[in-house]
Parts: structure tokens; sequence; C-alpha cells
């Protein structure tokens, strides 16, 4: 061997081992080692060269997408031997994708794999991984974070009060709206009937003072972004102001007190005075009907 590439490693009765540096695709086909002996003998190596790709390129086709709609992603590895396969992962969950393979000058292979899906907001933010699988390489990939954009999310949060909405309280309603872009306007209104002429609006809070019960309704919150709007609803029932009782100065009548005797005022138990008067009339009627025979008999 001429190519001073080849270095010799070890030479023995029984053994002669040779390495090559600097493989290239033109070092693949059929070795032969030869023994001058008698007769001659001889032995063949069938070297196949790997040439991985380059680093994977990943393309979209936009570069935010809006919750619902589809998006598409494209992977290629270029300039490999033999042709690399490529997978797709959406954060935890594999994609299938379609593929394309390329033949190029010297049995090399450029291989494209596209992916569609629809996205939804809980996309934003997930990386979506394009793996190489190729035998001359590992944990090779390249990885694409996804931009959704979605409408708001609308919450009425109830600032004040914390219980029963009565006549005569102040209402303080705060509107929480989240979205990608962030909504760029929000709106209160009254479904079906207006707005409270005292009511303030300050940002995302509405605020309504003495509360009376024409107030009730259906308060609604609108936040709306380039995506598309969104809303909440809070429906205000007012109820009557709590009454207070005057406090007694003198113990009501029949009123249990807590003292024994000491003046405190007796319940009549009009039940056992019921019971001895009528054990009054029967005493007397018993009476009367012995009388009645009584006199009969000496009649006769």
């Amino acid at each position: 061997l001429k190519d001073s590439r080849f270095q010799l490693v070890n030479f023995s009765d029984n053994e002669l081992r040779v390495s090559l540096s600097n493989v290239s695709l033109s070092d693949e086909g059929r070795y032969v080692c030869q023994l001058y002996t008698d007769p001659p003998q001889e032995a063949y190596a069938d070297i196949t060269v790997l040439v991985p790709p380059g680093s994977p390129i990943i393309e979209s086709r936009e570069d935010l997408v809006s919750e619902g709609n589809e998006t598409e992603l494209t992977c290629t590895a270029i300039g490999s031997k033999p042709a690399a396969s490529i997978r797709w992962m959406k954060g935890e969950e594999e994609l299938t994708g379609e593929t394309t393979v390329e033949e190029m000058y010297d049995r090399m292979f450029t291989v494209t794999s596209r992916v569609r899906f629809s996205v939804t907001k809980e996309d934003d933010g997930v990386p979506v991984d394009c793996i190489i699988d190729h035998p001359a390489v590992k944990d090779l990939l390249a990885q694409r974070y996804l931009e959704v954009l979605y409408k708001p999310e609308v919450k009425i949060v109830v600032t004040y009060p914390e219980g029963l909405t009565r006549e005569g309280d102040n209402l303080d309603l705060t509107c929480i709206a989240e979205g990608k872009p962030h909504p760029h306007q929000i709106n209160w209104l009254r479904v079906d009937e207006d707005v409270p002429p005292h009511a303030v609006v300050t940002g995302s809070d509405l605020y309504i003072e003495n509360l009376n019960k024409s107030y009730n309704g259906t308060y609604r919150c609108v936040a709306s972004n380039a995506v598309g709007e969104a809303y909440d609803d809070y429906i205000l029932y007012v109820y009557d102001a709590p009454t207070t009782s005057p406090t007694p100065t003198t113990n009501p009548v029949n009123t249990q007190d807590s003292r024994a005797g000491e003046g405190a005022p007796q319940k009549i138990d009009h039940a056992v005075i019921g019971g001895v008067v009528a054990v009054v009339m029967f005493a007397i009627l018993c009476a009367l009907i012995v009388l009645g025979r009584y006199f009969a008999r000496h009649k006769g």
C-alpha cells in the first residue's frame, strides 16, 4: 500500500494489521490480504464508508399561527450515506411526517420531511423536534418553538364585597383578561340594559356605589385582541339591607330568666289548674249520682 494514510499496526507470524486514517468515500470497496505461500492464499474485507448528514435545518411555513389553524414544518438532512431517517416530536407527542429521499452524487442522499398539524393555545411555547437517525451519528436534532396566537381568556373577580350584595353597599369588579397578543381593549356593559349612570369604569375595573335593586342584572366584561374576543358575565342581585332590632329595656313576659327565685317572675302552669278543676267536677258529679239513688230508694 503506497497511501501514506495506511499505517502498519502489527506484523507477526500469524497477523498483519494496518490502519487507515482520514477515511473518505473513495476508500470504500474491497480490500485483499495476500499470503505468499505455496499455494498463495487470499482474504477479503469489504469496507463501507458511512457519511453522517450535516446539521438538520428546520423551517416553518409561518412564524406565528393562530389557534385552530394548521401549521407546516419542514426538516432537511443533507448529504448522508446511507439516507437518514427523520422523526418528529411535539413535546411528548410523536408526529407522523411525509418523507422524500433525493439521491445525490457518489451515492449520497438528502432527506426532507414535512409535518402538518392544527394548533391550540396550549401549544404556545411547546418545542417541536426534528430528530435524525443515522448509524454514523447520535443525538442529532433541530428544534423550533411554536408561537401560537389565541383570543383572550376572561374572568371577572369580585373585589368588594366579600359576601352578599345588599342595598347601600358598594360593588367593585375586576376583569382579568389574558391572551396572545395581550388584549388591547376591555369593555364593560350591562346585558339588555344601560350601565348605571354613576358607575365608574377605570381600565379593567367596574365600580358602582350605593347599590339598589334597580341595578340588578348581568354585567359583562368583553376583551378583544387581533385573534378575536371573549367575555365573562357577573349576575348582580341586590338583597335587602340588614335590619336591626332595638334592645328591650325590660324582660319580656314568659321569658325564662337564668336567676332562680329572688324575685324572678314565676310561670303559671295552666295544665295543672285544669286538672284540679276536672277532678273537682268529677267528684261533684259522683256525689249527685249517689244522692239521687238514695232519695229514690227512700221515696219508694
